[in-house]
Order: structure tokens, then sequence, then C-alpha cells
């Protein structure tokens, strides 16, 4: 049985994720439905890009993933499908799937694109302001039925990437950015807790921290602690509360790191 899942920024008032889920049982009956989020801030690229390259290696092969961000929808820019290693991706061709083809090259995985320009795996009728239930679920919805990625558009070799942070090495350690503000108010940086090699200080927004913690529960609460999130990167978090809110941050604020 194959799977399939979202991610958008419509958040689930509104019944727009309802109507793209009805658009891709109805191609696709039996396909299983993931939700990855449907929280990504508004028109946040970045953070989209992000959760997604995050969330979708604890998928299995075969996985179809649609992914709707897309300020520039009913515009000129292009949708497209890919295929990065073993799973598949369907989604606005804006930069949202910059950290995932990244990844796949870095990795040398199979890369393959294509520009979706086959009307006839949309839906019949296209609106100019929802591609997500008209474009976007209906190829997906195709791809995990079986169509081959080839038949749904014409190959191209040139996809939309952004620039997305990087951390910058220093003489004392490492100049890292808050990229992922999490529901916990929880600061997750760029920043590979491999990396840092020795006894750690972190600086930010005017607060140090010494030391890298194992898990939340080595601090007592309310302590400001720095710790390797789920993913192995560093985070920043107050325990049994909110980083983002005591220090006021937000994603893009330095964080410096620097190394005994």
């Amino acid at each position: 049985m194959s799977v399939l899942t979202l991610l958008t920024d419509f958040g689930t008032q509104d019944g727009f994720v309802g109507a793209m889920k009805g658009v891709i049982w109805s191609i696709c009956p039996d396909v299983k439905i993931a939700d990855i989020s449907h929280q990504i801030k508004p028109q946040n690229l970045q953070q989209g890009a992000i959760i997604l390259w995050r969330a979708a290696p604890f998928f299995g092969e075969g996985t179809v993933h649609v992914a709707v961000v897309d300020p520039g929808v009913g515009t000129q820019r292009r949708a497209i499908a890919a295929q990065l290693g073993t799973q598949f991706y369907v989604a606005p061709d804006n930069g949202l799937l910059t950290a995932l083809i990244q990844d796949a090259e870095s990795r040398n995985l199979h890369r393959k694109f294509v520009d979706l320009d086959q009307p006839k795996y949309w839906l019949n009728q296209v609106s100019g302001t929802f591609h997500g239930r008209d474009i976007f679920a209906p190829v997906g919805a195709h791809l995990a039925a079986g169509v081959p990625l080839e038949k749904l558009g014409t190959p191209i070799n040139d996809p939309v990437l952004m620039t997305l942070p990087k951390p910058e090495k220093t003489k004392a350690g490492w100049k890292a950015e808050i990229t992922i503000i999490d529901g916990f108010g929880n600061l997750r940086t760029n920043l590979l807790a491999d990396l840092i090699e020795g006894e750690a200080r972190v600086r930010i927004l005017g607060e140090k921290i010494d030391g890298i913690v194992k898990s939340y529960g080595h601090r007592k609460i309310g302590d400001l602690v720095a710790l390797v999130d789920s993913e192995g990167y560093l985070e920043i978090a107050v325990v049994n509360g909110s980083a983002a809110k005591r220090l006021g941050a937000k994603t893009g604020d330095a964080v410096e790191v620097t190394v005994k």
C-alpha cells in the first residue's frame, strides 16, 4: 500500500487540507496519508523546506510527499515533481525542495525533475488560488497510484533553489543561527552538534549557556539550556518553558558557540 504525506501552510481551520485529501482518495482510494505539518507559517518557504527535509528520511521507499507553501500560486511559477533517491516530491518550483535537493546532491542520490505540464493529471477545473487541491494533490495521487514520473510532465534540470543559511566556522568555534522555532518555543539551529569539538559555551541574545546537556531533564525547570535535538542539531530551550518567549527570539537570530 502506498504512502503519501502532506505539508502545507494552510492550517486546519478552513477545510483546505480536507479538500486535498478528498481529491487524493478519489484518485487513489487505498493510499495512506500522513500529515507532516499544516502549521508552516504562511509563505515561510525556509521553514517548510527544513521541516520537510528533516521529516522525509523517516518514510520508506516510494513515499510521495506533497508540499504546498505557495506564495506565487496562480502566477507563471512552475509546478514540479521530483524523484530524489527512492522518494517522490510534488511542489511549487519556488525553492521549497532546496534542502532535499542539496542533501541528495551531497549524497549523490538519484535525482530527476519534471515540469507538471500535463493537465490530464490535474483536476478538470483549476483555480488561480488553490493549486494544492487542483494540481499538486491529484498529481501526488497519480504518483501514489503508480503513474510513472515521466508521464506527468516534461523533464527539467533547473529547479529553483533558495539560499539556506549555513553555519560559519570562526576562530573560537561556530556562528550559527535559529532556523526553526518549534511549537514548544525551542530554538533549533543550523549547526550539527557533531561539529562542536570540546567544551562549549553558547551565546544567544545576550545570554550565556555553559555546556551542552543530554536532555531537558538534566537541568531544573526554568533553566535555559543548550542540547542536541532529535536530528542532531544544536537547540536552545527552556526546561518546561519557551526559549522563544523568554529571549524574544526569532528565526535568523545569531547563535555563537565558543569551544574550549
